[in-house]
């Protein structure tokens, strides 16, 4: 039976692939090699593969699939020249031979309607799974595949069947993304046996392929491939808060030690003031004053990180906090020669929020976006949209500028305490803000682009 199939499965998934247009002359050379082999093992084999080919279409075209296979097989039987005993009386011949293929014509009618309670019962939960399947035999040979797959694949699931992984690779419709994609997973978990490998795809997504080998599978291999961007999004997650609660316990350890030392510097430092200015070393006093109370300002963020105090919260407009941060960043935007616009679709909407807390987040955004529009006003104006609106659930306060935009690498890390891009910055004032909205039950969200400006999308809830 396994010396059959290896034979029958390729040559029958070609015409199968072949449409209206498929030749039977596969099937005419495939009876040659056949000939000698039982009738019944080559029906057999028959209804196994097309048990395999079938499960890969709709089921509506399933009917259709199996009453063109027929003809294929009709051809290698008779090709086959199957030896029957022939009596001496010519009809008797042909009745016998009649009868042979009317009992195939009913073993294939019975395997249709077997084959039909079979896939309505399974084909839902095996085609609309949220991850993509792809079955291969012993022999390398693609013998199924569901929906999910051919779409990652970008490809119709019908031309795939039959293929070996060389036929797929060289499927004209394969993007060279996805090949090479293919040829790198072939590689990890195929040649290097991995049972697990996870890759990035083309659109941003995470993906996580499985194989299961044939020693489970009585010699097939299984290979599926998972979405797991939402499991990425919460492992980030909890790095961050792991990140948060570190930097919690550096800010705890060494914010007092340090800031109490500077106070007396800076009072010693004032004492001398005026012999500094008698031998006209005035600036260097003033310089001194000055980084001793930028190191204040980090220590005072250091605290503010590691444990921002809990929200004292009240019914606020929001709106009417927007606008009245807008006011405070006005005259600064106009001497950085940018505008700013602020467009309310929920004008009713009342948050419970901690108003100093929420407006400095609001405030450390609004600056941030004057920033990135600063670098590259030799290009173009810069500008600054607040967009307010509501899902029924959560407000959204969405800030977004036309500034120089940030890749991916940049934004992974952009809420991560200590990461900045500034030469200045101290990178706590993001992780800062990111721990207030998340205190207030909401999330900050970032979407950017080098070269076309950053949004960033705030969500805290309704008040009750």
């Amino acid at each position: 039976m396994q010396a059959i199939r290896k034979l029958y499965f390729p040559a029958l998934a070609e015409y199968i692939r072949g449409g209206k247009e498929a030749s039977l002359q596969h099937a005419n050379e495939l009876g040659k090699q056949l000939y000698g082999f039982n009738q019944e093992d080559i029906i057999a084999v028959h209804e196994e593969c097309m048990e395999e080919l079938a499960a890969n279409v709709e089921a509506k075209d399933a009917v259709k699939l199996y009453h063109r296979s027929f003809l294929f097989l009709t051809e290698v039987m008779i090709t086959c020249r199957f030896k029957m005993e022939v009596s001496a009386d010519c009809e008797q011949q042909e009745l016998a031979s009649a009868q042979k293929f009317m009992e195939m014509r009913e073993l294939m009618l019975r395997s249709d309607r077997s084959f039909e309670k079979v896939k309505n019962k399974y084909e839902n939960v095996l085609q609309h799974m949220d991850s993509g399947i792809a079955l291969f035999d012993n022999d390398g040979i693609l013998s199924f595949i569901n929906v999910q797959m051919a779409k990652l694949l970008d490809i119709p699931r019908k031309t795939l069947i039959g293929c070996n992984i060389r036929e797929i690779l060289l499927h004209p419709s394969l993007s060279i993304t996805t090949k090479r994609t293919i040829l790198r997973l072939y590689r990890e978990m195929f040649m290097k046996r991995n049972r697990y490998y996870e890759f990035q795809h083309k659109d941003g997504k995470h993906l996580l392929a499985t194989v299961t080998y044939g020693d489970q599978l009585e010699g097939d291999y299984l290979f599926s491939v998972k979405d797991v961007s939402e499991y990425k999004q919460i492992e980030q997650s909890a790095l961050q808060n792991d990140k948060l609660a570190m930097l919690g316990k550096i800010a705890a350890a060494i914010a007092h030690e340090i800031r109490n030392p500077l106070t007396s510097i800076r009072g010693f430092i004032q004492l001398l003031k005026p012999y500094l200015l008698e031998i006209g070393k005035e600036e260097y006093a003033r310089i001194i004053l000055t980084e001793i109370d930028r190191a204040n300002d980090i220590i005072y963020e250091f605290l503010n990180s590691s444990k921002p105090s809990a929200p004292m919260k009240q019914a606020a407009s929001i709106e009417h906090l927007i606008r009245e941060v807008v006011m405070l960043t006005e005259s600064e935007s106009l001497l950085r020669n940018c505008e700013i616009m602020v467009e309310s679709f929920q004008s009713d909407a009342v948050v419970s929020i901690d108003i100093k807390q929420v407006k400095q987040v609001i405030l450390n955004l609004l600056k941030n976006s004057l920033d990135a529009v600063e670098e590259v006003q030799a290009l173009r104006r810069g500008r600054i949209d607040i967009t307010l609106n509501s899902d029924g659930e959560y407000v959204q306060i969405v800030i977004k500028d036309n500034g120089k935009g940030m890749d991916k690498a940049t934004m992974n890390k952009l809420f991560d305490p200590f990461f900045t891009t500034k030469q200045a910055g101290t990178g706590l004032g993001l992780s800062v803000s990111y721990r207030i909205i998340r205190n207030h039950g909401g999330t900050i969200r970032v979407d950017s682009e080098v070269g076309s400006g950053t949004a960033f999308t705030i969500y805290l809830p309704l008040a009750e």
